[in-house]
């Protein structure tokens, strides 16, 4: 039981097998081999990480009867949610397509239907956002000056995960990776421009 309890409050709690092990000051292997039930952590290690998860030891270890009601953990008033988690977003005929189900991750949001996690692919977004991270996104049609978004290019690009920027009349993608240019948008390029939504969060590597 604790095996499977850890992986799933791992990952519900938006942590990579690496970055869980940093914070708890053992190697990837160790964390590896506890999901895996090939060895277990010592009794101070596994408080500190009922703690990082939020849970309580007997939760962790599989032994708290919790009914599936008194289960639900809220956040200002918000119950998690299952989001669903695609790996691709296109755009063809004026409307926007979500393509490569993988499974649904957790979030705590207000209306869970507005909102769907995307895999992000590349590392233009190095170093704030990498290769294999979740992207939780809330679907509008519209972005601030300076917002995250998703956004997919002409007619049936697919979706890119870039710094939406309004300057003049023109709108910039802009990665956070200085290896890769920006895309400047103006004129009849912009009707070719589809806002699938604006990232509200991320999560390290799924």
């Amino acid at each position: 039981m604790f095996p499977q309890r850890l992986k799933e409050l791992r990952k519900r709690s938006g942590f990579s097998q690496k970055s869980l092990s940093a914070r708890l000051g053992v190697s990837q292997q160790a964390v590896g081999k506890w999901e895996t039930g090939r060895s277990s952590p010592d009794p101070e290690t596994l408080a500190q990480l009922a703690a990082l998860l939020n849970t309580s030891t007997d939760d962790l270890l599989g032994l708290a009867a919790v009914d599936s009601a008194a289960s639900r953990r809220f956040f200002g008033g918000y119950e998690e949610s299952p989001i669903p988690v695609v790996g691709t977003v296109r755009a063809g005929y004026g409307a926007l397509a979500f393509e490569e189900d993988y499974g649904v991750e957790y979030a705590r949001v207000k209306d869970p239907g507005s909102y769907f996690y995307l895999v992000v692919k590349g590392d233009s977004m190095e170093p704030r956002i990498s290769d294999g991270d979740l992207a939780l996104v809330h679907r509008q049609p519209t972005l601030e000056n300076g917002d995250l978004g998703v956004m997919v290019y002409g007619d049936e690009g697919e979706g890119t995960l870039k710094k939406y920027v309004l300057r003049g009349n023109a709108v910039i993608l802009q990665p956070f990776n200085p290896a890769y240019e920006p895309k400047v948008l103006r004129g009849e390029e912009l009707d070719k421009l589809f806002i699938a939504g604006k990232v509200v969060e991320t999560k390290a590597k799924w």
